[in-house]
């Protein structure tokens, strides 16, 4: 795991694969020593992700940037992630002067931050890359388990929006949701028959 300093702020992002629910783009700042422990979001356990969150929140500050189904849908991904990246800053009240490194091969940050490094696999080695990894998928994992309240024919809280056979079957059986389908991608699209409002 690289130590990363108090002026480095890592972002990386959750739902960007997903065929339902919003995108998460997280920028983490240290304030103090991070736990140990740290990882990709996606090689823990859920209830080791949450004893992180907890122990982050204290440690960390965060800068959400969230993007809707509607922006997804009428931006595409790339901008989409590119508009969640610049909430997410903005957020954090992150300096153009700061050093930040994202996660990925892709520099989705605003011109205005020169100090950018883009990182394949970050979220697995750069200890603050992993604690955006970590808040934005527990944060977002929660989201998805409240909305799954409202609709729970279609197993949110289960899948939270990716594209498992038991949500594709859902949408077969029950139709896709306008508001929370990203109309855009293939399986949605080939899936189609009539919208629920």
């Amino acid at each position: 795991m690289i130590k990363t300093g108090s002026e480095i702020i890592g972002i990386d992002e959750v739902g960007r694969g997903c065929l339902a629910g919003p995108l998460l783009v997280v920028a983490a700042r240290p304030r103090r020593r991070l736990p140990k422990g740290l990882a990709d979001s996606k090689q823990l356990s859920a209830k080791r992700r949450c004893e992180l969150f907890q122990e982050l929140i204290l440690a960390c500050d965060f800068g959400e940037g969230w993007v809707s189904v509607a922006e997804i849908n009428k931006l595409g991904l790339s901008e989409a992630m590119r508009l969640g990246v610049k909430r997410g800053l903005d957020n954090l009240e992150a300096s153009t002067e700061d050093s930040i490194i994202i996660d990925g091969h892709i520099n989705y940050c605003p011109p205005k931050y020169s100090k950018v490094r883009a990182v394949i696999k970050a979220d697995t080695h750069i200890s603050i890359v992993s604690a955006a990894s970590i808040y934005a998928k527990v944060t977002r994992d929660e989201y998805m388990r409240k909305i799954s309240l409202d609709f729970p024919d279609y197993g949110f809280g289960e899948h939270v929006g990716y594209g498992t056979k038991r949500h594709l079957k859902a949408i077969t059986d029950h139709g896709v949701l306008a508001e929370l389908h990203r109309a855009n991608f293939a399986p949605i699209k080939n899936l189609i028959t009539s919208p629920i409002q």
